[in-house]
């Protein structure tokens, strides 16, 4: 019996998580958890990623009650950074992703620079949450910080680095950054050095499932972890998802990554860069084991979240359980919305937006809480055809499979909407794909397991999950054209 933990990082939550092996089967137990978000400063959002770190360090004091713990990996969501200097904590608080600054950036880059030719450096569509294009603003607004800082990690590497005083680049995370060249695996210098990005603040890239070393002998004190194992698994909350579908060996099959974000793509052996795939948006990002995750990334549940956020605020709805309830009691079909429109991927006056858009295109205008969750969730399914039609084409596989990891995949309404849109089987599971597949990865490091089939089939004979078969019907049709035709600004 083996006894490892992970730390996953979300944008809502953060979480310390205990897995075991044992006898080719596995299990978790969640021994911490605290609240995440963007909080304000200056007129800013940023992270609050020193109060983070001391939550992840009570967990993992909780976590080595439980027993002898082989090594701890962490992960977290993609883009965001911190700027170092030396051996101190920050230079200043991480911006989010979702802080103005990141659409201003990115508007500027798209006049001023080639987008082919950012995209041929990288392999990554061009959004404006990018790394690339928070740099970007960097160099424009704070060069002065770029200067002074001899460093930048991104948050999962940043809280390997306050773990183990070693500053990497874990491959899986930068290569969701566009600062990285999926198909040379190095550094985008060409890309970089033409927005301005200096290049001595680029740490050594690390590949995902190897030793890094011994936890900081004050960490170790404190947490009683002793001379616990460091190491890199999967640090993009994503990878770590996909490295965990239990996806049986073939290519006909794609994933979905459901959450705040929905991660919607297939697993390749080599990056796909040519300027149909540009065209359309999708983007070449490691994978472990040696794969290419090719990739579009999708707003997610983030419409619902924000949604279930205002209702909250005036004490009308509790949990996405009582949503679902009343969604299932709306009429079906009736209102879309392009998930994919701009306006969607902002914060705020979320039910306001939802019902613009239905005025605007001059539908039926969703009012109840239940209209307006079956509108959202509805939306996603026919935006997951379209975008699973596109694969297709793109990569010449005919997908007969969709595998939902994370915790969208709970939401059985829109697992049976997805199935019905799509026209493919849904397999839905597990819940905890990203933490499964931080730990597994570790165990991979400490030689526990071989390969990234050896760890499926770990998480196949481990979780439970479940099929929703499609029911292609005349009104999934004729939606999915009324969809078709919505225009997003």
């Amino acid at each position: 019996m083996s006894h490892y933990l992970a730390i996953d990082l979300g944008a809502e939550s953060g979480r310390v998580i205990l897995g075991t092996l044992k006898s080719g089967k596995f299990s978790m137990k969640e021994v911490h958890r605290f609240s995440n978000g963007a909080i304000t400063a200056n007129g800013t959002l940023r992270w609050d990623i020193i109060r983070i770190f001391r939550e992840i360090r009570i967990g993992l004091a909780k976590g080595a009650k439980l027993g002898p713990i082989k090594s701890v990996a962490c992960d977290s969501w993609g883009v965001d950074y911190v700027l170092l200097k030396g051996d101190g904590p920050l230079l200043s608080l991480p911006f989010t992703y979702r802080d103005e600054r990141s659409f201003k950036s990115y508007e500027l880059a798209m006049r001023r620079f080639s987008q082919k030719e950012i995209f041929d450096g990288t392999g990554i569509a061009s959004i404006s949450i990018n790394t690339l294009y928070q740099l970007f603003d960097d160099a424009l607004n704070r060069p002065e910080m770029l200067k002074f800082a001899d460093k930048f990690l991104l948050i999962g590497d940043y809280i390997t680095w306050l773990l183990t005083g070693k500053a990497r680049a874990e491959e899986t995370l930068i290569s969701g950054s566009q600062c990285w060249d999926t198909r040379k695996r190095a550094w985008a210098l060409p890309v970089l050095k033409k927005l301005g990005i200096p290049k001595h603040i680029l740490p050594k890239p690390v590949a995902p499932g190897v030793k890094l070393g011994k936890m900081l002998p004050y960490l170790a004190k404190e947490t009683g972890l002793g001379k616990t194992e460091v190491v890199t698994t999967c640090a993009h909350d994503t990878a770590a998802a996909v490295a965990a579908v239990p996806a049986t060996k073939g290519d006909d099959w794609a994933y979905l990554s459901s959450g705040t974000w929905s991660l919607l793509g297939v697993e390749l052996p080599k990056p796909l860069v040519n300027e149909t795939v540009r065209k359309a948006k999708y983007t070449n990002e490691v994978g472990f084991g040696g794969t290419s995750r090719f990739l579009k990334n999708l707003v997610g549940l983030w419409v619902l979240q924000e949604c279930r956020r205002e209702w909250m605020e005036k004490g009308e709805v509790s949990d996405y359980g009582e949503i679902v309830k009343l969604a299932l009691k709306a009429p079906t079909l009736r209102s879309f919305i392009r998930p994919d429109d701009i306006r969607f991927a902002k914060r705020g006056d979320m039910v306001a937006k939802v019902q613009a858009f239905c005025r605007e295109t001059k539908q039926p205008i969703p009012k109840t809480h239940g209209e307006i969750a079956r509108c959202v969730l509805e939306s996603l399914a026919l935006l997951y055809r379209v975008e699973m039609d596109g694969m297709e084409k793109l990569t010449g596989r005919k997908l007969k499979r969709l595998h939902i990891v994370g915790g969208g995949c709970r939401n059985a309404l829109l697992n049976q909407a997805t199935a019905d849109a799509t026209g493919r089987i849904v397999i839905a599971g597990p819940v905890e794909a990203t933490a499964a597949g931080n730990i597994l990865v570790q165990a991979i490091a400490m030689k526990e397991l071989k390969n990234l089939d050896e760890l499926r089939k770990v998480v196949r004979n481990s979780f439970e999950v479940v099929t929703y078969k499609p029911n292609v019907t005349a009104a999934w049709a004729s939606a999915q054209s009324k969809f078709n035709g919505l225009k997003k600004s």
